[in-house]
């Protein structure tokens, strides 16, 4: 049994224990009443959500960046290599949202896996990715409504001069009708992401049948030139692919709203699976059309689309674009603010933030407090800041995110928890159960718990095996990094370089190892809800998956770092002056799972 006080000015030992307590699957808080939010949503809502969220306006200038500077023909290879990376992200994530179909994503997976310390870091990351990526989505409106009219210089004289300098109130404006729109109700939000996300289907289908009719009767000239289909080579479609890989970033917009769905089960894995390959089967046709039409080099890289159209003359297809893209910014902005308040909201439930996220509208049953306040902030931002410099900072949360629910499938399959949560968070209630259950659990724990609870595997093998995979994930990990660090660092010679990488493999493959010859835990069949999607090849594509997500996160530059570590601080502030003192789990009273059934346990602490 352990019990958790009150952590501030506790000792280096209480305050390592308040990070990484863990909470339980459904805590009884979740279910009270006022707590639960409207379950509304079917499969088509979720893809919606989806496709929404997932392809923003980064497709209509991705195809002329990354072809021109990296990859040539080949980037359709490149966006193939990202969707089956990011692919692996997404069946990790389908299963814990079957298991644990409630609002918070990530950090409601991080908590109950993890520990409270990796699950308020994944939180306050992740609020980070949604303002900023809000912020910068409602910016890029601008400009791309100004298309219509011929382009900023063509606007009326007092627009270009608003559009010009730092604030932008369109985009604020923009923000709040979004906001409101989210505030109606779930289903009303996924109505209008559903007919958003078609219009910007629609354009990206038609760019693909014309640009398709086009090609063929030019004989697809784009593909004709020097350097063949790699003109970069292997490297640059391997470097084009980092690049698209977070083109598919949003799909986890989907398991944000996993307690609002009718049949989480069946349709959250479906949701995922569906969006995120309907992205990348149109990030690839979109890419082949438009490259066959005009050679890679000769691609306007901010505007590839529409300049390849207008090359054969087809200025109208201009428009069309841009409604396309202008479309895409707007069910990208739905799908940057759509999960942030369910973050929130799972947050002030657990008491690391104040219960005013966690309030739930009685009407529209969804956080609107959490809503107005996140459409308040991404506003402000939106308004007063040139967010550009600050657009990296949004893939730190993300692939943070993406690395959490990695682990947390292995430490799921392995080492699931084996305590469970017997009292909370009364303090003087706790205080009394603690004594009560002290001086009579050494009685109930002298019987033959061996034979009564343990009649396949002895006890102390299980322990062992707990031991020996704990040990083998934690070195899988600290392989991932040393082996992404090696790789990534240019100023390490070769040599070191070289030893470096091999001994971070060598600790991947002998984790592996060790991970797939012991058993997975039987304990894994029961945690949460069950008959849902299964990760395949665990312990492989968890693995695989933690080391594309560092790999990419080492990679995003000294300058992002230093700019996310000021959040970072800033958040273990609050944390440390008040998460970690208001924690559900500050006073909780922990038993071992074998023992929870026990007749003798339960007159105790009743």
């Amino acid at each position: 049994m352990q019990k958790f006080g009150g952590c501030a000015g506790e000792c280096w030992g209480g305050f390592m224990g308040c990070l990484v307590r863990r909470k339980q699957v459904d805590p009884t808080v979740a279910k009270a009443e006022g707590f639960q939010l409207a379950k509304r949503l079917s499969v088509i809502d979720l893809i919606a959500i989806g496709v929404g969220a997932t392809i923003g306006a980064g497709v209509y200038i991705l195809v002329g960046t990354v072809a021109k500077e990296q990859t040539g023909p080949a980037i359709t290879i490149s966006f193939l290599i990202a969707g089956i990376a990011a692919g692996l992200s997404a069946l990790c994530y389908a299963e814990l949202a079957c298991r644990c179909p409630s609002a918070g994503s990530a950090y409601h997976y991080s908590y109950l896996c993890v520990g409270e310390g990796v699950a308020w870091l994944i939180g306050w990351s992740l609020i980070l990715e949604y303002s900023l990526g809000g912020a910068a989505v409602a910016r890029g409106i601008s400009p791309n409504m100004a298309l219509f009219f011929g382009g900023q210089d063509s606007l009326p004289a007092f627009l270009p001069t608003i559009l010009g300098i730092t604030v932008d109130p369109s985009a604020a404006i923009l923000v709040f009708i979004i906001t409101g729109i989210l505030c109606t109700g779930i289903k009303e939000s996924s109505l209008a992401q559903g007919i958003i996300t078609t219009v910007n289907v629609v354009a990206l289908l038609f760019i693909i049948v014309a640009g398709g009719y086009v090609g063929f009767k030019t004989q697809w000239v784009g593909y004709d030139i020097p350097g063949g289909y790699l003109p970069f080579g292997v490297n640059g479609v391997l470097a084009g692919s980092a690049t698209c890989f977070f083109s598919y970033v949003g799909f986890d917009a989907v398991t944000s709203t996993a307690e609002e769905v009718v049949n989480p089960q069946r349709d959250l894995p479906i949701g995922i699976g569906v969006s995120l390959l309907t992205c990348c089967v149109l990030y690839m046709l979109v890419s082949a059309v438009v490259i066959g039409l005009v050679p890679c080099y000769a691609l306007d890289p901010n505007t590839p689309i529409a300049s390849a159209f207008a090359s054969y003359g087809m200025n109208w297809a201009v428009y069309i674009v841009t409604i396309g893209a202008v479309t895409a910014l707007c069910a990208a902005l739905i799908g940057g603010i759509l999960p942030q308040p369910r973050i929130l909201m799972a947050m002030a439930r657990d008491g690391l933030l104040p219960s005013f996220f966690s309030d739930i509208n009685k009407r529209t049953h969804v956080p609107v407090k959490s809503t107005i306040a996140t459409g308040i902030f991404i506003a402000l931002l939106a308004f007063s800041m040139n967010v550009d410099q600050l657009t990296g900072m949004v893939s730190v949360g993300t692939l943070l995110a993406f690395t959490a629910v990695a682990v947390s499938i292995l430490i799921l399959r392995y080492i699931p928890p084996d305590i469970t949560i017997i009292q909370s968070p009364n303090t003087e209630s706790t205080d009394l159960v603690s004594s009560e259950f002290n001086n009579d659990i050494t009685d109930i724990c002298t019987e033959d718990h061996e034979a009564r609870y343990h009649t396949q595997k002895d006890e102390g093998h299980e322990a062992r095996r707990r031991k020996m995979a704990a040990w083998s994930i934690a070195v899988v990990c600290a392989g991932v990094l040393v082996l992404a660090c090696a790789a990534s660092a240019e100023n390490i010679p070769i040599v070191p370089s070289f030893i470096l990488c091999g001994l971070g493999g060598v600790a991947i493959l002998s984790g592996l190892t060790v991970l797939a010859c012991i058993d997975q835990d039987d304990a894994r069949l029961t945690f949460g809800e069950t008959g849902g999607f299964l990760c395949p090849f665990v312990p492989f594509l968890p693995v695989a998956c933690i080391l594309v997500n560092t790999y990419l996160l080492i990679n995003l530059g000294i300058g992002t770092w230093i700019r996310v570590s000021v959040w970072l601080v800033i958040g273990v502030l609050v944390y440390l002056f008040y998460g970690m003192k208001h924690s559900l789990l500050v006073d909780a009273v922990y038993m071992p799972l074998v023992l929870e059934n026990e007749p003798e346990i339960h007159e105790i602490v009743s």
